[in-house]
């Protein structure tokens, strides 16, 4: 059985269900209890579990992250949200030097179980301070999972088991994704980190992606296709860990790739995977990696401006034309 939910009832879903299973769940964040969160994710929840489990903070995120590391330590299984991704950069030490070093710097005696959703990305015309995309940011330091979701499936299976997981774990979720509804099933699942998934076979090129460009370049493939082009859409799913022998297998078959991200270009995680192809699987290319991403520039407020600034289908399709030659 299956039933049709967006993706931000697919992620409340997640949560309320961990809550259900596990007491030592609880989830904190601004706005999370009495309103219920700003994209109406927790709505009811405060009711249901109580201002011990559902804890509204400050507009203080280094706060709040390094009480939700210190939980963890002591067995509790923490769900933080940032308002926005863009404010880890308030968080980064009991992110990046606590919660990421923990385990490895205690030999193993602490662990850090806790998850941290963060919105991301751009399209809201959020402008510069709330509408990036830093996955390039947490990937870089060893320690911390990271996912990025682009189905109500996904979201919500990939959710559950982080929150099950023993590590510290970054839940990366496109803002304009919520709204997208999809089916998902009825019973509860698990979707185990680091497997990507096929989300389009093909034999020409493969698009390597994650989040909200997935469902752009399975557009874009749809508009190739008709011209006699057959591209695979590789949607990573799952950041760190990464699924290499996935990324392999459909680069040995197609020969061709772009990787397609909203990050900004420079320094990009699109980079690092392109790196990573091109000092392992040389040999499999007929053209040198290409690489579709948000342009050097802070998001811009303006509308005409930030569609300008991160890839879309067309963007995609002149791509997939100029590593094919066509």
């Amino acid at each position: 059985m299956s039933k049709k939910i967006t993706v931000s009832k697919a992620i409340g879903e997640a949560l309320h269900e961990e809550m259900v299973r596990d007491d030592k769940v609880f989830i904190m964040g601004e706005d999370m209890a009495v309103m219920g969160n700003v994209f109406a994710i927790t709505r009811g929840f405060l009711e249901e579990f109580g201002p011990n489990r559902v804890i509204d903070t400050p507009i203080s995120e280094e706060g709040f992250c390094g009480m939700a590391v210190g939980a963890a330590m002591r067995g509790m299984r923490p769900v933080v949200e940032l308002m926005y991704d863009d404010f880890a950069t308030v968080a980064a030490d009991p992110l990046l030097n606590q919660a990421a070093k923990m385990r490895y710097m205690s030999g193993g005696q602490a662990t850090v179980p806790m998850v941290l959703r963060a919105p991301m990305g751009a399209g809201r015309r959020n402008a510069g301070q709330h509408s990036q995309s830093l996955e390039n940011f947490f990937c870089h330091f060893p320690g911390l999972k990271v996912i990025a979701p682009c189905s109500a499936k996904d979201a919500k299976g990939m959710l559950k088991t982080a929150i099950r997981d023993d590590d510290p774990v970054i839940v990366l979720e496109h803002k304009l994704l919520y709204a997208k509804k999809e089916e998902i099933p009825e019973e509860e699942y698990l979707i185990p980190l680091g497997l990507a998934d096929v989300k389009r076979e093909g034999k020409d090129l493969t698009i390597i992606t994650w989040s909200r460009e997935v469902n752009f370049s399975l557009e874009a493939a749809k508009t190739l296709a008709a011209e006699g082009i057959d591209v695979e859409v590789l949607d990573l799913r799952s950041l760190v860990p990464l699924d290499w022998d996935a990324i392999v297998k459909s680069v040995s078959k197609t020969h061709n790739v772009i990787i397609v991200s909203e990050e900004v270009k420079r320094g990009s995680y699109a980079g690092e995977i392109s790196a990573q192809i091109a000092e392992e699987l040389f040999d499999e290319l007929d053209a040198p990696v290409e690489r579709v991403c948000g342009l050097n520039i802070v998001p811009p407020f303006s509308p005409t401006l930030e569609d300008e600034n991160f890839p879309h289908p067309d963007t995609i399709v002149k791509a997939v034309k100029r590593v094919l030659n066509k």
